[in-house]
């Protein structure tokens, strides 16, 4: 994990709650400085504890599920996995004022990937689409299928339609929307008819640790569980492009159906997000609407 300056207390959870949460369920490990990490997640918060463990805390009632599924699956995937993931060491209940259970893990080195830390992008692509194969390639016996634990990532993205139309008419005149209609609708028709098989669920540069320019760790499978793997893809135009995504795309293989899917999960977030702040986050609406412009040329390409 990368530590960058991140505001204590959001959510209601700072260093003072953390600190009396360890106190008094894990006395052991009381004596250790609790510090945020500078890159912390929207769903829950981290902090560093001591030199070799972190504590995670869920920020609301939705994300809370994640610490029991994680706590029982990673260290049943972790090792058929090429790289590290969470290492769960404790888990932590409900307790000094804070309402939802709570986990401890082993520290994970690594700088977040982004084009600066990575050595060989393709090489990068390459690895991540390995990881990927690596993940589906994990026996799915009941494992947790998708459903509100993984906010519908796993599942048809059907479960987003009616969200995504909205996005389409508030950004009608200011993206190609009949294009983009034409990607969702292609999402849309096709069926994933494959066993139920892992997927992560945020495949993202802020998910992914490198260090000495390669990948070495994955981290925060929240959204993770067993259904259709196309959500795992969205990262081809999230962070590829040219000859990286090529390595992507041919190493991690998968059928024109789940490519069609994955364009929609990636065309979905893209739009809402963008929508959200077209006039107001010139900097986020100007990546968001690469991506868009990425999957519709992907899509007209396909055809």
């Amino acid at each position: 994990m990368i530590e960058n300056a991140n505001p204590d207390g959001r959510a209601g959870i700072d260093v003072g709650l953390v600190k009396r949460l360890i106190k008094a369920q894990f006395p052991q490990w009381s004596d250790l400085a609790v510090t945020p990490v500078k890159m912390d997640g929207w769903d829950n918060r981290t902090y560093r504890l001591g030199d070799a463990m972190t504590v995670r805390l869920p920020t609301a009632a939705a994300y809370a599920p994640a610490v029991d599924k994680e706590d029982e699956w990673l260290p049943r995937l972790a090792p058929h996995l090429p790289v590290a993931v969470p290492e769960p060491v404790g888990k932590g209940v409900p307790g000094e004022g804070y309402a939802f259970n709570w986990s401890v893990r082993r520290w994970l080195d690594g700088e977040t990937a982004s084009l600066e830390t990575i050595d060989d992008l393709p090489g990068f692509a390459t690895s991540v689409a390995e990881f990927i194969l690596a993940l589906q390639g994990c026996d799915a016996t009941g494992g947790p299928l998708a459903a509100a634990h993984s906010f519908y990532r796993g599942a048809p993205p059907v479960h987003y339609d009616e969200e995504t139309r909205r996005a389409l008419v508030a950004l009608e005149g200011r993206v190609d929307t009949v294009k983009a209609a034409a990607v969702w609708d292609a999402a849309l028709e096709s069926v994933w008819d494959g066993p139920p098989t892992w997927f992560h669920g945020d495949v993202a540069s802020g998910n992914l640790l490198v260090e000495n320019g390669r990948l070495s760790a994955v981290i925060d499978f929240g959204t993770s569980g067993v259904g259709d793997p196309a959500c795992d893809l969205v990262i081809a135009w999230t962070m590829f492009s040219g000859d990286s995504r090529e390595a992507f795309r041919s190493t991690v293989g998968q059928d024109a159906a789940t490519w069609a899917r994955a364009r929609g999960w990636a065309l979905w977030k893209a739009l809402i997000v963008l929508a959200d702040v077209i006039d107001t986050d010139e900097q986020s609406a100007a990546v968001n609407r690469l991506v868009i412009d990425r999957v519709l040329a992907d899509h007209e390409q396909a055809r």
